[in-house]
């Protein structure tokens, strides 16, 4: 973990930190890495000790480095990442109503940030039946007041200021929908970084669901709640490209438990094998997008 802290650190370095001063940005990043390694003990998401989880999101965040720039979706996924940790302590509590409402408080505000996260509220529900068992009538009201909490303190801004456009031009982003599967406006270096996100993915959730016996059945809840959030977002980013950005972060949140339970826990030649070689490619791969970036954001 910490070489991983400090290879990061290198990568937003070499790809403009300083001289574009993406401090938000970076506090965002560090806030979700925090977060992650949070979620990973509490959870227990890797039966051994084991920091591969945060380091797994390192490494993927790094290779999206061209997505270091954006503020809207980094404070997204960090409120995501706050949202999953928060409702992941609800498990199996039907009257849990006041950590389910500071898990939605989180998943409103990010809603705010980036309006089409809403998108994935049915699934969160649904999540919530099957694999947190924490859906009551309690939680569910809870959860309601929780996703509106953000939006009642900025109606108050609203009506002081005697100006709703704002919240117009905010909800009616939900009603724009462009050609699905154009992928043309997509560039090479972001089609890349997508098909190691689903490669990895692949081979995560595979290892997983093959070997989830070995694991208690709240981690494999916990896996399966990453598994079909990761599925939503591939889904809705083939669906509507223009959120290519804002999924491929929800993805590699989801991917990076997927891939660290395999490589924490699998040690044959095969494994060790392909191991070094999707390690070798994502450092590739991030090397070849530093090098995009710095001529994006010089």
């Amino acid at each position: 973990m910490p070489a991983t802290t400090i290879y990061a650190l290198v990568v937003w370095l070499l790809c403009g930190l300083l001289s574009n001063q993406w401090w938000w940005q970076i506090g965002c990043f560090a806030v979700t890495t925090y977060l992650m390694v949070q979620l990973n003990n509490t959870n227990v998401l890797i039966r051994i000790f084991s920091r591969m989880v945060s380091s797994s999101f390192l490494a993927l965040s790094c290779a999206a480095c061209f997505l270091f720039p954006v503020l809207r979706e980094a404070v997204m996924i960090t409120c995501l990442t706050a949202f999953t940790l928060l409702l992941f302590h609800t498990y199996q509590d039907k009257k849990a109503a006041g950590l389910t409402y500071y898990a939605f408080l989180f998943l409103g505000v990010a809603s705010i940030a980036y309006v089409h996260v809403l998108f994935f509220l049915p699934l969160v529900w649904l999540l919530m039946i099957t694999n947190t068992m924490s859906m009551s009538w309690r939680t569910w009201a809870a959860s309601l007041i929780g996703l509106l909490t953000p939006y009642w303190f900025g109606s108050i801004w609203l009506f002081y200021q005697r100006d709703y456009t704002p919240a117009v031009e905010h909800f009616s982003a939900l009603t724009v929908f462009e050609e699905p599967f154009n992928l043309y406006d997509i560039t090479s270096y972001q089609k890349a970084t997508l098909a190691l996100i689903i490669l990895l993915a692949i081979i995560g959730g595979t290892h997983f669901i093959h070997k989830n016996y070995l694991d208690k059945i709240r981690v494999r809840m916990f896996y399966g709640f990453f598994i079909w959030m990761d599925l939503a977002a591939l889904v809705l980013l083939f669906l509507q490209p223009q959120h290519f950005n804002a999924m491929l972060l929800i993805m590699i949140l989801n991917t990076s438990p997927l891939i660290a339970h395999f490589v924490a826990l699998t040690s044959t030649k095969i494994t060790n094998i392909a191991f070094l070689v999707l390690t070798t490619v994502t450092f590739l791969l991030t090397v070849y997008n530093i090098w995009i970036s710095s001529s994006l954001f010089s």
